[in-house]
């Protein structure tokens, strides 16, 4: 197994670098973010070609091929892969059809896929402090078709203390608060805006994710879990407030 597939393993399960399949807070609101991009940016019906890097469990993935698009997922672990095609099993027919899981992981889309075609990429939680962001960006924008739409969760390094300081872990805090190692720089928001800049794919759009919650907190139900992702949604679109979430989303658009 090569490096940057045991790369992408690792940081399927680390707890601060992406989207958790139990963070149900998390995944609702990155779905609803996708969503509010996609709606504006492309025409109702229209069918999209998706390529998800970091299947993991095809939460995300599998919303997109229920709303009816084409939808590819790369997924490294054979397990995990197996994972998502049973549950593929127990979707209609043509849901199965339009969804396909290949072997492979975020930094080897050329390997897979001719320039240009996807209208939509994800690469969620894939990206963590200390990584070479610039190639494999690159390869994503490489596959993304002109107006095609990326959308990068990352966690918010800048932010890093927030969290242990408001559960009380001052250690922690205090650790998150030390001057940054200048390799994760490549990661905060300012520098992930211009190196997309860079190649032709600039911001659109960017939201926080989690300004209030904690991670792998169950969604409660009814009016409470409505009025949370209400709270949740709008400071995620506000400042100063999706500046201190723990991960940021950014919405790109090929130029």
């Amino acid at each position: 197994m090569d490096t940057a597939v045991r790369h992408d393993e690792h940081h399927a399960d680390a707890p601060r670098d992406g989207l958790r399949h139990d963070d149900a807070v998390g995944q609702a609101l990155v779905a609803r973010q996708l969503e509010e991009q996609i709606t504006s940016r492309f025409p109702v019906g229209r069918r999209l070609r998706v390529l998800d890097v970091a299947l993991r469990d095809g939460s995300q993935a599998l919303a997109l091929a229920r709303a009816g698009h084409e939808v590819t997922g790369l997924e490294p672990d054979p397990g995990r892969a197996d994972a998502v095609r049973r549950c593929l099993e127990g979707e209609p027919a043509g849901i199965r059809e339009r969804t396909r899981v290949v072997p492979g992981d975020s930094r080897s889309t050329g390997a897979h896929f001719l320039p240009g075609s996807f209208d939509v990429v994800l690469c969620h939680g894939v990206l963590a402090p200390g990584d070479e962001v610039g190639p494999l960006l690159a390869g994503l924008g490489r596959v993304l078709a002109p107006g095609g739409l990326l959308s990068l969760l990352v966690p918010n390094t800048e932010a890093a203390a927030m969290r242990p300081g408001l559960a009380g872990d001052w250690s922690g805090a205090l650790a998150r608060l030390a001057p940054p190692d200048p390799a994760e720089r490549a990661l905060r928001r300012e520098a992930l805006t211009a190196t997309l800049a860079g190649m032709s794919t600039p911001v659109h759009r960017w939201y926080g994710v989690r300004v209030f919650t904690g991670e792998g907190g169950a969604l409660p139900g009814g009016e409470a879990g409505r009025r949370l992702l209400s709270a949740e949604e709008r400071a995620g679109s506000a400042d100063p407030y999706r500046a201190v979430a723990a991960l940021l989303h950014l919405c790109a658009v090929r130029g």
